[in-house]
């Protein structure tokens, strides 16, 4: 399986505009993803994870603005993303109404992640649409620690990006769609720090 360092985005924005599915690494684990404007871009994706249809992907996004074409970001919103993004964090959202269905299975939210280096914020603006962006796993399988083992996991795999990972965990997902704050899963970030953002 071939893999790319960073100076061949182009490349691999190439594989992703025509529905291909490449793992990168993020700052909390590896990722596999594809791009979110194509139905067919994540029926390859549940292929290559193996993961059911009733569970919907992460979307990660270059920066602000393209979370904002995608989801409803009130003033609590915003001051958290510039608090906590980018980093391992993943927040729940409405979404917008004209985001199709098969994005996230009809569901009112989405789970987003903003581009936790330089590498995936290109990637993603070449590609011209936000990513699902998931775990690089089998569904219901440990995440995968390095490259060799992704390979063996997802061998239906189009690329894999090279690149180091940080936290070693998964993000902490905070769900921002109601009116009381919420952690969904612990990870790096915790109650203590959201709650001196949201006072501040």
């Amino acid at each position: 399986m071939k893999r790319y360092t960073d100076k061949d985005l182009d490349e691999l924005a190439e594989i992703l505009k025509n529905d291909g599915v490449i793992s990168v690494p993020t700052d909390t684990v590896y990722g596999v993803c594809a791009r979110m404007d194509s139905e067919k871009a994540q029926e390859n994706l549940r292929n290559v994870k193996h993961r059911p249809l009733t569970k919907a992907f992460p979307v990660m996004c270059s920066d602000l603005a393209q979370i904002e074409s995608i989801a409803v970001c009130d003033a609590r919103a915003v001051k958290m993303v510039h608090a906590f993004m980018p980093g391992p964090v993943t927040f729940i959202l409405k979404k917008k109404e004209e985001i199709p269905d098969y994005v996230n299975g009809g569901m009112e939210t989405l789970a987003i992640r903003m581009a936790t280096s330089e590498a995936l914020k290109e990637l993603i603006e070449k590609t011209g649409s936000p990513l699902f962006m998931t775990s690089a796993n089998q569904s219901g399988q440990p995440t995968c620690q390095n490259l060799d083992e992704i390979e063996q996991s997802c061998p239906d795999l189009d690329g894999m990006l090279e690149g180091d990972v940080h936290f070693g965990e998964a993000s902490t997902i905070i769900d921002l769609s109601k009116d009381e704050v919420k952690i969904l899963r612990q990870g790096p970030v915790t109650m203590d720090q959201i709650e001196k953002v949201l006072n501040a």
